[in-house]
């Protein structure tokens, strides 16, 4: 499902280059759970950027589901972070002005779909959500907004989801709720990826990827 070659980033900085990933070689299966750990400035957060098609390496080779994106123009890209990559960010990015189920729309207005709330209705009714539907951000606590995030990750579908920190800014209990959550969506043959800090979280995956100074580690 997902194929890192060689996969280096640089950034320059101050004039100068600064190499963040050093010649990363990486498989992810389909269907399987990964967590890819690693301390603040280990380069952890760049390679989600790439594996998630929000960036491209400066080297290296990187295959989706059996294509090629590295070398892809930006809509190009675009279109594959769409169609395979659900997202979930530790800090929500829900839309303030908007219901749990216009959120959850929205991936589904911008892929010219049609019948768009009866989707979101039933992802938000997968994760839970059926009662507070009608509710902003401001409403809903943070586990609640984090559920409305998965919502809008998985209504399109996609084989793979992308979880950043997906429990950062929630309590314990409420962690472990999400975390059964993703536990439940991998049991239905979804691809996991998890990047974080936390071993707790790393823990529900079946297998630990480390990342320090830009390089795997075992």
């Amino acid at each position: 499902m997902i194929e890192l070659r060689g996969i280096t980033k640089r950034y320059s900085i101050g004039g100068s280059l600064v190499e963040v990933l050093s010649s990363i070689d990486l498989e992810i299966k389909k269907g399987e759970s990964v967590s890819i750990m690693g301390p603040s400035g280990s380069g952890k957060s760049t390679l989600m950027n790439i594996i998630g098609c929000l960036d491209k390496p400066t080297e290296g080779a990187y295959t989706l589901g059996g294509i090629r994106v590295d070398s892809m123009d930006e809509d190009a890209l675009a279109r594959a972070r769409n169609l395979n990559i659900g997202f979930v960010f530790q800090s929500f990015n829900l839309l303030a002005r908007h219901t749990a189920v216009e959120n959850v729309e929205l991936p589904l207005f911008y892929a010219g779909v049609n019948d768009s709330e009866s989707l979101a209705k039933a992802a938000l009714k997968e994760v839970g959500l059926e009662h507070r539907m009608n509710h902003k951000p401001n409403e809903l606590s943070g586990g609640e907004r984090q559920r409305v995030a998965i919502a809008r990750a998985i209504v399109l579908n996609p084989p793979i989801i992308l979880a950043d920190e997906p429990t950062g800014n929630l309590d314990s209990r409420t962690g472990k709720e999400i975390m059964a959550l993703f536990d439940g969506l991998h049991s239905k043959g979804t691809t996991l990826v998890l990047v974080t800090h936390d071993p707790n979280v790393a823990a529900f995956a079946q297998r630990a990827i480390n990342i320090k100074d830009g390089k795997v580690v075992i």
